[in-house]
């Protein structure tokens, strides 16, 4: 197809290329050369304010990733060493978990927690470890699938304990993935956002929130800018050092495949299976089920004026709520349907483009992976002090938002499609010009017919990450435009039972629909694997990946929606 067409890579790679430089590159680039100078770093990193900003960011996020890792670690061993009932459904749920908007999240252990844990950092730490147990579960029992047990065998013969011979033998062979998922679980609550916003007391603040509130709501764009580049120094570090951990841990030790799970052989082992699933699944299912009892109740009782009410933007009659619910549920969908046509339309064609255009395709293919690896509040920072000014003065347009998301969505659109295209028989191609058909025409009758499922699977996943983006819509939406996510935050910062319970049920509105969409995707695709890529998930073990295992994807690793 090159060789008879050598216009059409150009032209399938030019939308992409110059929406990728038009509304990421720009702006940030520019938030570093207009922003940052050495006064603007050295005011704000000699504030005593700022530097218990950067250390209560770290120390949760350490705390987090280390609680994640522990309580991830016995559902992933039962997942990936036994075949029960409800294993797929386990899975399914604790990936659709994992891709809940954060606010959804927030709202879920607000509504679980009693008083005493409101509005603390164990709330927090406690909804970022629900929030990212599928990242655990999943990424290392891709790898625990498919260790061999003859060693622990052998080791339990020569009389070594169950904890001395996982100390001694399982945990050595995990040790590349329990590195990536600790670095993905890092960074996800490193640059936590949505879940602060909804349940951190008045002061608590991570350097994501911070960067907001300077720029927003001080007028401090510099020092903004200065925490918003610390934070991507740091995030870049980690990703950095858990490529290169993973890679020498796994070079070390030589692995080889292992047969499907099994079934449980004793009382013991049925047992085992029976409490960690019923715990694991519990952890996951008590916040939503919290969530949809508070959207029916208040301090009175049993109500459903926060349903029935969701229309009403008065608090009282003449007192306005500040907020219209069903707006803002407009203002989601609409949204999501422009960035989902945004993004599958510049996905697909950047999709078709990777894969005939050679060198350049691959550069355009780590390019358009580069937003996944910046914070969401970051892309939306750049893009709020880029698009102020004439002519591009365009914060006051309606398709700025859609954008954003977009930028975030394309990436994955691009994995789920460009995988089917590298996977189509060449030989399809070549038997179909022998019968005398062009090269454009095979192509046409052969590998777009394959696209269809694909770019439906991306375009799915566009739209749920619309409907739960926060981080950039905080600086990109417009008063009276509020999306769900905004709209929830607002009621639930707000006193009065009748407001909380508006935004519980707005809660679990989003959630029902990004669930939806989630299980969807991943009867299909893995959305773990499509959120980490190589530089932080698993090396590869054994066999093909089963359907407990993500397919990895180039590209950093960052909170899609947060």
């Amino acid at each position: 197809m090159n060789r008879s067409s050598p216009w059409l890579p150009i032209a399938l790679v030019a939308a992409p290329t110059v929406g990728l430089a038009l509304f990421y590159v720009w702006p940030f680039a520019n938030l570093i050369v207009e922003a940052v100078d050495v006064e603007s770093v050295r005011t704000t990193l000699g504030r005593s304010r700022t530097r218990s900003i950067i250390w209560f960011t770290t120390w949760q996020a350490v705390v987090s990733t280390l609680v994640t890792i522990v309580v991830g670690l016995a559902p992933a061993w039962v997942i990936a060493r036994y075949d029960f009932v409800g294993r797929r459904l386990l899975l399914s749920l604790l990936t659709a978990v994992f891709v809940l908007p954060t606010v959804v999240m927030g709202a879920a252990f607000l509504a679980l927690l009693p008083d005493s844990l409101d509005r603390t950092v164990w709330a927090v730490i406690g909804a970022h470890v629900v929030f990212n147990l599928a990242v655990v579960v999943r990424t290392v029992g891709a790898v625990w699938e498919h260790l061999p047990t003859d060693m622990e065998a052998a080791a339990s013969t020569l009389g070594a304990s169950p904890f001395v011979v996982f100390r001694e033998i399982t945990l050595p062979l995990l040790r590349p993935a329990v590195t990536a998922a600790a670095a993905i679980v890092f960074l996800f609550t490193f640059t936590s956002f949505g879940v602060i916003r909804i349940l951190g007391a008045p002061g608590t603040r991570t350097i994501e929130v911070e960067v907001w509130r300077r720029s927003t709501q001080l007028g401090q764009v510099d020092q903004a800018a200065v925490l918003a580049l610390l934070q991507l120094g740091v995030l870049a570090a980690v990703a950095v050092w858990s490529s290169i951990a993973s890679r020498r841990h796994a070079r070390s030790l030589a692995l080889r495949p292992l047969a499907r799970p099994r079934r449980a052989r004793s009382r013991q082992e049925r047992l085992t299976i029976l409490v960690v699933v019923g715990v694991t699944s519990t952890i996951a299912v008590a916040p939503l089920l919290a969530l949809v009892v508070n959207s029916l109740s208040s301090p009175s009782g049993w109500t459903t004026s926060g349903w029935t009410d969701l229309g009403s933007a008065e608090i009282r009659p003449g007192i306005g709520l500040g907020i219209d619910p069903i707006a803002a549920l407009a203002a989601s969908l609409r949204t999501a349907a422009w960035a989902t046509l945004f993004a599958t339309a510049l996905g697909g064609l950047a999709s078709l483009g990777i894969a005939t255009a050679g060198r350049f395709g691959r550069v355009l293919d780590a390019g358009l992976m580069l937003p996944i690896g910046t914070s969401a509040v970051t892309i939306g920072f750049g893009m709020l002090i880029t698009f102020d000014r004439a002519p591009y003065d365009w914060r006051s347009t309606w398709w700025l938002v859609p954008v954003g998301h977009a930028l975030v969505a394309i990436p994955f659109v691009v994995r789920t499609t460009l995988s089917v295209l590298r996977s189509v028989d060449g030989a399809l191609s070549e038997a179909a010009a022998t019968l005398g058909a062009s090269p454009t025409r095979a192509w046409r009758e052969i590998v777009v017919p394959h696209l269809w499922r694909p770019l439906a699977v991306g375009a799915a996943l566009a739209a749920a990450i619309s409907l739960g983006e926060f981080g950039a819509t905080s600086f990109l939406s417009r008063s009276g435009g509020e999306t769900l996510p905004i709209a929830i935050e607002k009621l639930l910062g707000r006193t009065g039972s009748l407001l909380q319970t508006k935004g519980y049920a707005l809660s679990v509105v989003l959630a029902a629909v990004t669930i939806g969409l989630v299980m969807v995707v991943d009867q299909t695709g893995d959305i773990v694997g499509a959120r980490r890529g190589p530089a932080s998930g698993p090396p590869r073990v054994g066999r093909a990946a089963g359907p407990s295992s993500g397919a990895a994807a180039p590209g950093s690793v960052d909170e899609v929606g947060r």
